[in-house]
């Protein structure tokens, strides 16, 4: 409790100090979180191999689930734990030790055309598949 009333909104605002403690404390646990995840994934791509992504995905979509069924009845208190998951999910993916590592050589520029055509490319998939839909629908 005494942490939640030195890092309070009012006290954070009153002093610049508490403000970058506050923004140091965030990077620090971000580093732990990222340092664990690397640890965790490492074992995981140990384990399972060439399945390594499948167990990914597996362990994604039982976290999905566990969240929305365990806040069943309130779905407002779902969004911040599903944020949370999705962020992990992104930063442990390919995109993200892709941009981690550099992805070979590169300035930011290439990196940010690459991830476009990879977006213009998940789009045309996309509509392609709701336009496949579409017309079972019909039928």
């Amino acid at each position: 409790s005494n942490l939640t009333h030195y890092f309070s909104p009012s006290s954070v605002s009153s002093s610049p100090a508490r403000a970058l403690l506050l923004v140091a404390a965030l990077l620090v646990a971000y580093w732990f979180l990222s340092l664990f995840l690397s640890g965790f994934f490492y074992i995981l791509h140990a384990v399972f191999g060439r399945f390594f992504w499948l167990a990914r995905v597996a362990l994604f979509a039982l976290s999905c689930l566990y969240i929305l069924q365990k806040f069943e009845g309130d779905p407002e208190k779902a969004v911040l734990p599903l944020c949370f998951i999705m962020a992990v999910y992104f930063m442990t993916g390919p995109v993200g030790a892709y941009w981690r590592k550099g992805g070979g050589p590169g300035t930011l520029e290439e990196k940010i055309d690459h991830l476009d055509t990879q977006i213009r490319l998940l789009n045309i998939r996309l509509s392609r598949v709701i336009e496949n839909l579409e017309r079972s629908s019909d039928q």
